[in-house]
């Protein structure tokens, strides 16, 4: 329940997306309740001893990779992976010079 509370604190936090692509972890009847007062559509494949299915849309579902993958090769530099940097303001630094230079590589 704890990780839930914290979920709905992260999103009370952004601006309300048109549709928030989540992973197992997130379904939850409380977040995806959370996501529907917001106006917002949960995009969240469902874990499978789930008894009520709860329909998604798995071609959206499909552009999750897209980030997962942006993320791990954001891991390959070993200073963003280990968060070597003291300060948040470093870090991010470091964090958007590897993504420029990933960008640029790839």
């Amino acid at each position: 329940m704890h990780d839930i509370q914290g979920a709905r604190a992260l999103l009370a936090l952004a601006d309300t997306p048109v549709c928030l692509i989540g992973d197992k972890a997130y379904d939850a009847d409380d977040v995806r309740a959370y996501l529907e007062v917001q106006g917002c559509t949960a995009v969240i494949s469902p874990m499978p001893n789930r008894r009520r299915t709860v329909p998604f849309d798995p071609a959206i579902y499909k552009a999750r990779n897209i980030i997962e993958r942006a993320f791990n090769r954001l891991k390959d530099w070993r200073a963003i992976a280990t968060r070597y940097d003291k300060t948040a303001r470093n870090f991010l630094a470091g964090t958007c010079l590897a993504a420029a230079l990933t960008y640029w590589m790839h």
